[in-house]
């Protein structure tokens, strides 16, 4: 059985990597005009590969393992896919697949303009270095996949090159991306020099042989190097500045694919090869993660350009996913892995929900700027009407990014706050407040997330057009309407049925908190007994009469309800059911559509023109902009957007009177403001004295070499 599985893995991987062989050669042997059904055929194939190893060792939680080269003094090349690097894997294939398919229409807009064929050779570099990289069991060949995934990253992003702000901002993320993988390799130098090899279980093994110097050195070398591929606050001003410049469908691979990179990272690293053992990381992680989700979603609320909001977003996401991985890192060091595991659960169940609806809202902006030329939500307005489909289908992705039941987002940001809540566990009231702290960012951040989606889809799709391109304009492809419908069900199914995929993420967790959670999180309604000792019988009976066995006579698996019950010291329990939810809401939408059906069926229904205060005719300069339903948010947050007015004025040629005046706001990014701008400033003040030193006389020159000397033998003189 065993052997079959591994076959069945092995065989997957060489298909995958032989179809994108096979994609480079079509890519370059078909016509332009060919190339993107080309691409979608070919890459949707080996993107369901991909889905069916993923989907192969989860469920059968088989770790497979080869060999490839040994080379002289570094030792063997090694692939091996285990739980983690499988659900990594498997949500790769679940992004790849409808990405591709779309694809093949919204390519069709580069004809002419832009070579497809080294479009597709990138994008299956792309996929094939992406799927490497997790399955890298050794640092050589993580490094190399690594450095190839960031480079065709690059490509991708910088594919229309001659618009200067493309190739600008694909050299900052490329610059950036570039720095962290040199942290990183720095990480896995300090953990190799202890291990005496390069392989991933000689670094498991000899974890406990490093000191707190090195772990620390390890921890923060890693986290942030791999922070930056994932979007983290300080790192993450790369992601505004590409996501606009890529092309739609290269928008969502970036957000529900090449991010997730950055976590697998910081999760394979601190909890797997070498597992964070005091809570100080954990609370570094933690509140990186809450200051990144709150800061990304107040510059996402303000955003008009939808792409640059959704990368806002991303970043919001990213911090989310890191927070709960923080939480569970000081509940691991805590000695709480029941907590841990938990926190590690909510954590990967949001990096699923965010790769699917990310990736629905990406593509639907790429739809919207296919069809109109434009991705200003202030210039939008009315396309419901006119693209209908696509409307719906960004619907669900607001509503699954918002976190409304019953779709995904709910779920697992839903577990993620209440896991916060669960640190009363924990003794130390400094790391209480730390907690609570987090927990009230991630609040604020859920309620202002509701807000800017509901600007997103309002003033894109509803009210009247403010542009006349909108009223020129007709519904996308088919082949880019599909992909959206496919990620939209997703969204929903992911959301309506938790308790199917928390025991699968159960055991991807537990080899890193040696302990099993699912009976803490989906108790077995279905199948335990009331006498059953874990479950006492008043518990089981009290859940019961609430409804918790409705479906058991026709549905497999544990139950429909996601329950923690807490622990002796916090009796607290929190539950929910999307499931149950879910089937009220058909019944309420159902029974509201029939009665007003009835309703206007038994009162004549007058039609006539909408009351606009007395005028005639609303136009689109009257209707609220989506600059106007942000304005609140601006003020609130000015503390933190801090703008500066840029006084624009022109004079006579006396100088005496001033024929206009315009002012503007110029709002610099508030890392940029205290962080990054402080260091160049810095350093520029350091090159400018330096530049001083250039006096052009040989005799000073010869003085700073004496100088030099003399400081050199007296600091040689101190260390001896």
């Amino acid at each position: 059985m065993v052997e079959a599985s591994n076959a069945v893995v092995i065989n997957g991987i060489i298909v995958f990597l032989s179809l994108c062989g096979i994609g480079i050669i079509l890519a370059a042997l078909l016509s332009n005009r060919m190339n993107p059904f080309g691409l979608s055929l070919v890459a949707s194939i080996a993107s369901v590969s991909v889905l069916l190893v993923g989907g192969e060792v989860l469920l059968s939680g088989h770790s497979v393992q080869t060999e490839l080269w040994t080379l002289p003094f570094l030792g063997t090349l090694t692939f091996k896919i285990d739980r983690l690097s499988a659900l990594f894997v498997f949500i790769t294939g679940l992004v790849f697949l409808p990405v591709s398919i779309f694809s093949a229409g919204y390519l069709k807009r580069y004809l002419n303009r832009y070579n497809l064929k080294t479009f597709s050779i990138f994008y299956y570099l792309l996929f094939a270095s992406i799927v490497l990289v997790l399955i890298s069991g050794d640092i050589l060949s993580f490094l190399i996949a690594w450095e190839v995934m960031s480079i065709f990253s690059y490509l991708l992003v910088n594919y229309e090159h001659e618009h200067e702000e493309t190739t600008r901002s694909g050299f900052l993320m490329l610059a950036m991306s570039e720095a962290g993988t040199i942290m990183v390799i720095l990480a896995f130098l300090i953990m190799a020099k202890a291990s005496g090899s390069l392989d991933f279980a000689a670094l498991r093994a000899s974890a406990g042989g490093l000191g707190e110097v090195a772990r620390w050195a390890v921890f923060l070398l890693s986290f942030f190097g791999f922070g930056v591929k994932a979007g983290l606050v300080p790192s993450s001003t790369w992601l505004p500045r590409a996501h606009p410049v890529a092309p739609g469908n290269v928008s969502a691979l970036l957000s529900g694919v090449v991010l997730n990179l950055g976590i697998y990272g910081i999760t394979r690293v601190n909890a797997d090869l070498l597992p964070v053992s005091q809570v100080g990381p954990g609370l570094i992680v933690l509140i990186i993660g809450s200051i990144s989700a709150l800061v990304g979603i107040l510059y996402a609320a303000t955003e008009n350009d939808m792409k640059k909001m959704l990368a806002h977003s991303s970043i919001e996401n990213m911090g989310i996913i890191t927070a709960g991985l923080g939480a569970g890192f000081v509940f691991a060091a805590s000695g709480l892995p029941v907590l841990a595991g938990i926190a590690f659960i909510a954590a990967l169940y949001h990096l699923i929900n965010h790769s699917l609806y990310k990736s629905l809202l990406f593509l639907g902006a790429g739809s919207v700027d296919y069809a109109v030329g434009t991705r200003d939500m202030d210039r939008l307005g009315g396309l419901i009407k006119i693209m209908p489909w696509t409307a719906l289908f960004f619907l669900a992705g607001s509503l699954s990014i918002a976190a409304l039941p019953p779709f995904n987002g709910f779920v697992s940001e839903w577990l993620t706050l209440q896991t916060m809540l669960q640190s009363s566990a924990i003794h130390s009231a400094g790391e209480k407040i730390v907690f609570a702290l987090s927990g009230a960012a991630l609040a604020l951040t859920a309620a202002l997330a509701v807000t800017t989606f509901v600007k997103a889809f309002a003033m894109s799709f509803l009210g009247m057009g403010r542009s006349k391109r909108v009223k020129k304009v007709g519904e996308v492809r088919r082949s880019m309407i599909i992909p959206m419908g496919i990620l939209a069900l997703s969204c929903l199914l992911f959301g309506i049925l938790p308790t199917y995929v928390v025991p699968v993420l159960d055991k991807t967790v537990a080899p890193l908190v040696h302990e099993k959670v699912a009976d803490e999180l989906v108790p077995p309604f279905f199948t335990v007994d009331k006498g059953d000792p874990k479950f006492g019988g008043a518990f089981v009976s009290e859940f019961h009469d609430l409804g918790a066995q409705v479906g058991r006579s026709y549905l497999p698996g544990r139950g429909l309800v996601i329950l923690h019950r807490g622990l002796e010291k916090n009796p607290v329990v929190f539950a929910m059911s999307t499931s149950y939810t879910f089937i009220v809401l058909l019944f309420l939408l159902g029974g509201t559509f029939i009665l007003v059906k009835v309703l206007t069926r038994a009162r004549k229904v007058r039609r006539a023109a909408a009351w606009d205060g007395g005028i005639r005719r609303l136009l689109p300069e009257m209707t609220y902009t989506a600059t106007g339903f942000s304005n609140p948010v601006r003020v609130i947050f000015n503390a933190v957007f801090h703008p500066s007015t840029i006084e624009d004025t022109k004079e006579t040629v006396a100088g005496h009177f001033r024929t206009a005046i315009k002012n503007g706001r110029k709002e610099v990014h508030i890392i940029d403001r205290l962080i990054f701008k402080p260091i160049t400033s810095f350093i520029q003040s350091v090159a400018v004295t330096l530049a001083k030193m250039h006096a052009g006389s040989i005799n000073v020159y010869a003085a700073y070499v004496l100088i030099g000397l003399v400081l050199v033998l007296v600091v040689q003189r101190l260390l001896l």
